[in-house]
């Protein structure tokens, strides 16, 4: 009898707490004694994170409600600074990007909200969220306080956010639980000042009541503390919870506990294997931390699709995000539950409240497919040129008063009677290169491509260089990432070098309104050019567009920017909300840089996110390289300890150099033939990590990219949860493996710390090691 009285009260109180945020009564938020306080009851966060601005406006609640309907009582939201201030002081909260509304949807739906502001995101969004003007201040530095336009535009722009969403705190009879102060910024930087400055300017911005907090790794998160403001930490699928919290629970042994981004997959990159995440693992981790009684956010329950140019991009190396965010979630890009979708939803039946219940999911929308669709116009870019700007010195497209797109540089050579290198510094990030509109060949920024041969020129010939501008950085160090060319273009000569001058600069940005203008011909175009074609339908529904025929590029559906398709893979097909359709005729329009080989598009109702065009010169290893350290003395060997965690090495005296080599001589698994490394550091004389900005990889004797993107670059990506290792399908290779890195300049050194892999699995986990450092490269025989 007791026991049923006990299950009708907290039914009653979970009834009451419902109808008391729905109603607008005030409610109270905190991080209290190992556990947070709903109105001063232990309550367990159970987020989904999606973003509105990667979701039709038509498609909001739909997407709320499947979240609901897989067992989350919250969702999650970044804004994106960028998204609604294009340009300076130009400020945007409605439709698409009515927010507010957005969180009224939430709360209509009887769910709590989570808000992530920024001024900096991530979230593989073009530079993090941070807008693209910044960068016409040439002297500019992000995320610190010693900067003051940065953080004056920072604090206006926080105001704003204040504005539309601080009537929303549960304080003030809203479902707005907690508020984040900046993203991730252990991995950036550890100023307690500037971290103090974003948390008063959130709460100056109205976020005055509201609980507040902040998010790290595990591995950093202890290397600054803001006073007032709760910490979560973020990790990802397949993760050892009691390691990930281990040193937490050190340091705040009574606060309770959250993940506040558990990442259920993970984002593609142009050229690069499709990323996955096993159900099993993703599902075994979030079953451990509610039997642990630990808040959580699925980062993402849902990460549909990055329209237009906002996909964003990484470095080092650069690598740019595709348009899909489906980021093998739990509901997939459309909007439609997946395996993992059910494996949540019937988990989560397990854990709930006493009277509480999980909703069906709502009625999924109608995927249609198109008929195929042949395009018989056409516009040529060059006969379609804008107004050019004249400019005697090579400039970055920002400086053009141009956030996104493509542009083109033109310039008359000078006579050349042989042929010549042409040099680019820097290319960000595509280009292909024209003489007197021939086509001579492209250069690709992700393949540290910047030079090309060019054939004897006539004086007075025209150099045309159309360069594409993918996302930009949205990580790390190196998101100053300004696009087109950066620096200058060159002639080589032998040991002479001539600076081009004297430009005309073309601008293409990526509005519908410019693309629109073009001059249409039913003649076939060569070279780059707009395409478009008018289809009918008889009834509208959500659909894929296969753009597998076509080069590399951007589409436009009835004036909405679908976003950027590219040959290369993996993703073949891009996202068509149904909304976005029209009974009757409907408009669409493609810009292609390359020539498609077959101008002709079709919607189908499953996408193809995995089918990539191997490109083996990404690759750190060419057929018949053999790495040969016969002659070289290792610096340090010896044995790294088992288990998960940074492994530290000091040297016992200093050593310099611009290249090392970390040799893997066996593994921790005597069985294991794979090697693996999620992170690897080099720690200088002063003790802190050496910069990795400049790093590249020189060699790596193997790299798993036939299931997964396991290449290389992974050592230095800052991304924990992501690995190197080597082959373990095909052409698997014995121990000892090698990497080989430049380090872009002379360092000294310390010693080195190594992160294995983050999941936990421990296949390829490094046992005994020699490292190498020297100032010159080491010898690759081939």
């Amino acid at each position: 009898m007791k026991i049923s009285k006990l299950i009708l009260a907290l039914a009653f109180l979970i009834t009451v707490t419902i109808q008391a945020q729905s109603s607008g009564k005030s409610g109270s938020f905190e991080a209290g004694e190992k556990a947070f306080l709903l109105n001063g009851k232990p309550f367990l966060v159970r987020a989904g994170e999606i973003h509105f601005p990667r979701i039709p406006r038509e498609y909001w609640e739909q997407r709320i409600q499947m979240c609901k309907a897989m067992g989350m009582n919250t969702i999650c939201i970044y804004l994106f600074w960028n998204f609604h201030e294009q340009q300076p002081d130009q400020f945007d909260f409605t439709g698409q990007k009515d927010v507010a509304e957005f969180v009224r949807l939430v709360q209509k739906n009887g769910m709590y909200c989570i808000v992530r502001p920024g001024p900096y995101a991530c979230a593989e969004w073009d530079m993090g969220g941070l807008p693209w003007w910044l960068l016409k201040k040439k002297d500019i530095q992000v995320r610190t306080k010693d900067n003051p336009y940065f953080m004056e535009r920072s604090i206006k722009y926080l105001k704003e956010v204040g504005k539309q969403l601080a009537p929303y705190q549960i304080q003030n009879g809203g479902n707005i639980i907690m508020v984040q102060v900046e993203n991730e910024y252990g991995v950036f930087g550890k100023d307690v000042n500037y971290m103090s400055q974003v948390r008063d300017a959130v709460r100056a911005s109205g976020f005055d009541k509201v609980q507040l907090f902040r998010c790290d790794w595990s591995s950093n998160f202890f290397n600054y503390e803001v006073d007032g403001v709760y910490t979560a930490l973020n990790f990802g699928a397949g993760s050892n919870i009691e390691k990930q919290f281990e040193k937490y629970k050190e340091i705040y042994p009574k606060a309770p506990l959250m993940c506040s981004e558990y990442w259920t997959g993970w984002f593609d990159y142009w050229g690069r294997a499709h990323e996955t995440r096993s159900i099993s693992s993703f599902i075994g981790s979030l079953k451990d931390m509610l039997d642990r009684n630990i808040s959580f956010s699925l980062y993402m329950a849902h990460g549909g699709t990055s329209f237009g140019q906002w996909g964003g991009a990484n470095a080092p190396p650069f690598g740019a995000m595709v348009s899909s965010y489906d980021y093998n979630a739990p509901i997939n890009e459309a909007g439609l539950p997946t395996d993992k979708f059910y494996a949540v939803r019937d988990l989560m039946k397990n854990y709930l409240n006493p009277g509480e219940t999980i909703p069906e999911p709502p009625v999924n929308y109608q995927m249609i497919s198109v008929p195929k669709i042949i395009f018989k116009e056409s516009a040529s870019l060059f006969e379609n040129l804008p107004k050019a700007n004249k400019s005697e010195l090579i400039q970055p497209m920002e400086n053009f008063d141009q956030g996104w797109g493509r542009i083109l540089y033109r310039t008359k050579l000078p006579e050349n009677s042989t042929s010549f290198d042409l040099k680019i510094t820097d290319l960000h990030d595509w280009a292909a290169i024209y003489i007197n509109g021939k086509w001579i060949g492209n250069l690709d920024r992700r393949k540290d491509e910047n030079t090309i041969k060019i054939p004897a020129v006539k004086k007075g010939d025209v150099l045309d260089i159309l360069v594409d501008a993918l996302g930009r950085v949205n990580y790390g160090k190196t998101i100053i990432d300004r696009k087109g060319i950066t620096e200058k273009v060159e002639i080589l000569s032998g040991s002479n070098s001539t600076s081009l001058k004297n430009w005309e600069v073309f601008n293409f940005p990526v509005e519908y309104d410019f693309q629109k203008k073009m001059k249409f011909k039913t003649e076939k175009a060569n070279g780059p050019a707009w395409y478009k074609a008018t289809f009918d339908l008889k009834s509208t529904g959500d659909t894929y567009l296969d753009i597998s025929t076509w080069g590399k590029g951007m589409v436009w559906v009835n004036g909405y920017n679908l976003g950027r398709y590219w040959k290369i893979g993996p993703q073949q097909t891009l996202f068509m909300p149904g909304c976005w359709l029209k009974k009757g005729k409907n408009e669409i329009i493609i810009l292609d840089l390359e020539t498609p080989t077959a101008t002709q598009i079709s919607g189908v109702t499953t996408p193809v996110l995995d089918k990539i065009v191997i490109d083996e010169s990404l690759l750190h290893r060419k057929k018949g390289e053999t790495l040969d350290l016969s002659a070289e003395i290792a610096a340090n060997e010896g044995e790294l300890s088992s288990g998960q965690g940074w492994k530290e090495v000091t040297f016992d005296k200093e050593f310099e150099g611009q290249y090392f080599c970390f040799e893997a001589l066996n593994f921790q698994n005597p069985k294991d033939t794979s090697s693996s490394i999620a992170e690897m550091e080099l720690i200088g004389v002063d003790g802190l990590p050496v910069n990795r900005s400049n790093w590249k990889i020189v060699y790596a004797d193997s790299e798993e990219i036939s299931v997964g993107n396991y290449s290389a670059e992974k050592i230095f990506d800052q991304q924990e949860s992501t690995f190197w290792s080597t082959a373990w399908t095909v052409s698997k290779t014995p121990h000892p493996h090698q990497v080989v890195v430049n380090m872009g300049e002379n360092i000294k050194i310390k010693g080195f710390k190594y992160l294995p892999r983050t999941d936990k699995s421990t296949n390829g986990n490094v046992k005994s090691y020699r490292f190498y450092i020297k100032s010159s490269s080491f010898s690759i025989k081939k």
